[in-house]
């Protein structure tokens, strides 16, 4: 399967048959570089995306400057330490949870909740991570 695919098919499903998508998903190396993405994902900066790494290895790095992607900002919530990076803007949000090689990322907005997010989000990001990847 492609990396679009798991994209496409996987990130930008419809969420529990209600015809809900996330805004954007992408899966990103560690090295920054675009494995795949939605046609909606925010065109981001390699900073961005050495900001986000540094908070996985120093949890709490980004709390006080909030997580930037695309030149959005976003408010640090509670995740998983190591794991799984979730922020808040607005009615929406960020879910990005790592694996050995990459970032998975999803943007929503409402209706989307940020728990079904989450689901989606971190879902795949296990599969990938029990793949090896």
């Amino acid at each position: 399967m492609s990396w679009q695919t798991y994209v496409d098919e996987h990130l930008m499903c419809d969420i529990d048959g209600q015809g809900q998508h996330l805004t954007a998903a992408a899966i990103v190396g560690h090295d920054g570089s675009i494995w795949a993405q939605s046609t909606s994902f925010p065109q981001f900066k390699g900073t961005e995306i050495n900001d986000i790494l540094k908070d996985f290895d120093e949890p709490g790095h980004l709390a006080p400057t909030g997580l930037h992607l695309g030149g959005a900002k976003y408010m640090v919530i509670q995740g998983e330490p190591g794991a799984v990076i979730r922020g808040k803007k607005g009615s929406g949000g960020i879910t990005i949870k790592k694996t050995a090689q990459a970032l998975v990322f999803g943007v929503y907005e409402e209706p989307v909740t940020p728990g079904q997010c989450n689901m989606v989000v971190e879902r795949l990001g296990d599969y990938l991570a029990d793949q090896g990847l």
